[in-house]
């Protein structure tokens, strides 16, 4: 297929785009400096403007860019580009795509299992109700700005990912060297839920919804068995063969990132990823350990 992506130095895009092209896949990379070749197509989503023409005739759209939420303190500057980097981008591809003479078959749009909230060790599945705080507000949003597409008739599928585990990035990268140094610890109670999701699976789960007809709308990509912090914390010095008896300090997390972000972090979101196993996708790494020592080949 020829498929767009966007956020193509992201995380995510990172692993996606190599696998797509092993597949034989034709990968046009959308992004925002002048391209340097044919494989990659200009738009500016602050700007409002993207090469439609290029878009013509493309078989499939993964849209994956946008600010990182846990990178930064959130000021109230750093918040409204949290949101508008992904709901600017996100309209714009919607629109753009809605316009075009050869649709796409389908768009796969990210979001995230922020959309849900502080839920303690209530079971989440799709159909349950969004949160009340910034991030779900983000998600929220975020997905509502797909609607263009979707009223165009493209199969819309916006991906609710977990807590990706890659050693190369995110949350998991940011441990590793307090945990190597046998200073990780639980957070807070530990007692909260952490559906995590490793980044294989993250790869597969988008290929296979890409040619999945049958599903479409929200879908949790999380494994299917998340953890509480605690266990999360115990499973990665394990891994590592390093001590977590000391917990994390909160009052210094709050110093760097904010009392928002990290009460944000510290949520509790306990998912199932029910939707994505009902369509036919198995998991490689469907538990925490394994998955652990895949990422980190250990």
């Amino acid at each position: 297929m020829d498929i767009a992506v966007t956020g193509s130095h992201g995380l995510i895009a990172s692993a996606l785009i190599p696998a797509l092209e092993a597949d034989g896949d034709r990968v046009l990379r959308l992004v925002r400096e002048p391209p340097q070749d044919a494989s990659q197509v200009r738009w500016d989503p602050a700007a409002g403007t993207i090469d439609a023409a290029a878009l013509e005739g493309v078989d499939a759209v993964v849209h994956l860019a946008g600010a990182g939420i846990g990178d930064k303190k959130w000021t109230p500057e750093r918040k409204q580009l949290v949101l508008d980097s992904r709901t600017q981008g996100t309209g714009l591809l919607a629109r753009t795509l809605a316009g075009l003479e050869r649709k796409p078959r389908v768009l796969v749009s990210a979001s995230a299992i922020g959309y849900y909230g502080d839920r303690g060790d209530e079971v989440l599945s799709e159909d349950a109700a969004p949160g009340s705080d910034f991030g779900a507000h983000v998600c929220v949003e975020w997905e509502a700005a797909t609607a263009p597409a979707e009223a165009a008739g493209i199969r819309v599928v916006r991906i609710r990912s977990g807590l990706v585990q890659a050693g190369s990035g995110g949350m998991l990268k940011r441990l590793l060297l307090p945990f190597k140094l046998g200073l990780g610890g639980r957070l807070g109670s530990g007692r909260q839920y952490m559906s995590w999701i490793a980044i294989q699976d993250e790869v597969a789960a988008i290929r296979h919804l890409l040619t999945t007809e049958s599903i479409s709308g929200p879908v949790n990509l999380t494994a299917p068995n998340p953890v509480t912090n605690s266990e999360y914390t115990a499973t990665l010095g394990h891994v590592l063969h390093r001590p977590t008896v000391l917990p994390t300090p909160i009052f210094g997390l709050k110093a760097v990132y904010g009392a928002e972000l990290v009460d944000t972090l510290l949520g509790s979101q306990r998912v199932a990823s029910d939707k994505l196993r009902a369509s036919g996708f198995q998991f490689a790494y469907p538990d925490l350990e394994g998955a652990l020592r895949a990422v980190l080949h250990t």
